[in-house]
């Protein structure tokens, strides 16, 4: 495991282009907190809508800063979760953020009494408002679960305190936990990582896939009783802030943001609950082709014959990726080049860096990619998924203000999803015959990974949840007994049970952002739709607008730009047709 400073330069993302020093870090950060104390002249003065106007203009500024040092530092940390000058860094923009809330907690119910029920006449009064409109219509969606001044500045102070089991469980897993060695198919001990997993799980000998899947759950047992009570200790507090704001339920308060039903939660459960068969019968391919009598989980992810074993630079990943998102038109493809080519990706994994990928930045940096590039497929594939997201970024940051420059996940997945899409068509177009089955395979996996098994958590996140609703316990017993159920129903007959897939619930560092995956898997349904129209119908244009979309609506209608209505259930059973009919293809072709 190389250590950071032998990582090249030319592969690291441009982290100085956000600060060139830490002491210009803390000087926006001190800037931050004074803003912030001035922030609290409006307390008892929200009365017209010119002081309204000032109090939003002023609250975007403090928020924009803050989320600049917030970047900056998060980044630094993830670099090297060891570094205990990062952790302080992280620890003090973490503290900065809860001063700021609290000290805007007046902010929130002094609002509520000046909407009133009159917005229009807010928004007639002052015309400078009209940016804020969507802003004040949520607000006002909002109004019977914002609490008193005293109230919210209770909730405010707490956040640290609320954030502290899923930073407990990131240092556990990024900086703490050791996997040991395994051997591997030549019979040379290497050190297992969470960036060299995968690599395992999809190596040819069988006995290296059990070796490095029993070591990674084993490690995890031995966890399991203190993950278990940082994970019970997260869903508490989720439970608490919903029964505080008087929301029937911790589902419903986490999909009042994005103003999404139920039904959609329950119809994509119901919908993969009845593909299941299909899934089954998926994996009973696989069992064939893999030869054994019955398939374990470690089998799961081991690619069918003809599997691809080549291994990419990031070079040749780079232009294979902007090869395949030409539908997406010159312009676009364009500015992916020139942000890959400007410090947006730190590539290569080293010791102490965070596992995983993700995009980040904020809205004055560039939308910054953190891969842990291995060689693999699964790893152009990564760089696809990210570059979406990124891109969705660039677009977003171009054309709409802060107040509507992020996105909510919802809408978040379905940029980076389309873009594994088109890359699968790509390579699926050009594969030669005897590559054509793997590929198929690939995306049949992709669609158990991203819309089946991600429902599957969330199916778990709910029981969870509902069970700390009631007043009862998360033991590592109980989680471990419903996660095993879930994975049994999930997998069927085909899959041997073992003892170690029951504590994978104590590895997904999702869980900590609840009923955050349930968006993976109406991301990918929506993807789904998408790339045909982009590919089929010439629609990269309405695609593209919604790419410059934001956060300026709900996300369902945000969704319509591009042509996809995800109130309705079809986007989600349509998915699930073509899974199906993937699944055939690859059964007549084996």
């Amino acid at each position: 495991m190389k250590k950071r400073s032998e990582i090249p330069q030319n592969l690291k993302w441009d982290i100085e282009s956000i600060y060139a020093s830490d002491t210009l870090w803390q000087k926006d950060c001190n800037k931050a907190a004074d803003l912030a104390r001035q922030f609290t002249k409006f307390a008892g003065k929200l009365v017209d809508t010119k002081t309204l106007l000032s109090a939003l203009q002023l609250r975007d500024s403090i928020w924009r800063i803050w989320q600049k040092t917030a970047s900056y530092a998060y980044m630094r940390r993830d670099e090297d979760n060891t570094s205990a000058k990062y952790q302080a860094m992280v620890a003090k923009v973490q503290g900065l953020g809860t001063d700021i809330s609290t000290r805007m907690a007046f902010f929130r119910p002094e609002l509520m009494e000046l909407l009133g029920n009159n917005l229009e006449s807010l928004l007639k009064a002052e015309p400078g408002l009209e940016l804020y409109r969507h802003e004040l219509e949520v607000a006002l969606r909002k109004k019977p679960h914002i609490l008193s001044a005293a109230e919210e500045a209770v909730v405010a102070a707490l956040d640290d305190l609320t954030d502290g089991p899923s930073e407990i469980f990131g240092m556990i897993n990024d900086a703490d936990m050791d996997f040991g060695k395994v051997k591997d198919e030549d019979g040379r001990e290497v050190q297992l990582t969470h960036g060299n997993y995968g690599r395992f799980l999809e190596n040819h000998d069988r006995a290296v896939r059990r070796g490095a899947y029993e070591r990674v759950y084993e490690t995890y047992q031995h966890q399991a009783n203190t993950l278990a009570t940082t994970y019970f200790y997260d869903v508490k507090g989720d439970v608490a802030t919903s029964k505080l704001r008087h929301y029937p339920s911790a589902l419903e308060r986490a999909l009042s943001g994005d103003n999404v039903p139920i039904s959609v939660y329950t119809n994509l459960v119901d919908a993969v609950h009845a593909s299941l068969p299909t899934l089954q019968r998926y994996l009973e391919l696989k069992r064939r082709a893999l030869g054994p009598s019955e398939l374990a989980m470690y089998d799961v992810y081991m690619p069918l014959a003809n599997s691809e074993t080549r291994s990419y630079t990031y070079d040749e990943a780079k232009e294979i990726v902007l090869d395949a998102l030409a539908p997406l038109g010159e312009e676009y493809v364009r500015s992916a080049r020139a942000g890959l080519e400007s410090g947006w990706v730190d590539v290569l994994e080293n010791a102490g860096k965070t596992s995983g990928a993700y995009s980040g930045g904020c809205y004055d940096s560039k939308p910054f990619i953190l891969l842990n590039f291995s060689g693999r497929l699964n790893d152009v594939f990564t760089l696809a998924h990210e570059l979406g997201h990124s891109m969705h970024a660039f677009y977003t940051r171009r054309k709409q203000p802060f107040a509507y420059g992020g996105h909510s996940i919802f809408t978040a997945e379905v940029a980076s999803t389309v873009n594994e899409l088109l890359l699968m068509d790509h390579l699926t177009k050009q594969a030669k015959p005897e590559q054509k089955a793997y590929l198929l395979a690939q995306h049949i996996d992709d669609f158990r990974t991203t819309l089946i098994r991600q429902t599957m958590f969330a199916e778990f996140e709910k029981l969870t949840h509902e069970r700390v609703w009631q007043g009862e316990a998360l033991t590592a017993e109980w989680l471990c007994t419903e996660y095993g159920r879930l994975n049994d129903r999930y997998y069927g007959p085909v899959v041997k049970p073992d003892n170690f897939i029951k504590y994978e619930w104590s590895r997904i560092p999702h869980f900590y952002r609840a009923f955050y995956v349930y968006k993976y898997a109406t991301g990918y349904s929506a993807a789904t739709a998408i790339s045909d129209l982009v590919l089929h119908h010439s629609g990269a244009g309405g695609y593209i607008e919604f790419l410059k979309s934001g956060e300026s609506d709900d996300p369902i209608e945000l969704l319509k730009i591009a042509g996809v209505d995800m109130s309705q259930p079809e986007p989600v059973t349509d998915a699930l047709r073509v899974f199906a009919g993937l699944v055939d293809q690859l059964e007549e072709l084996l």
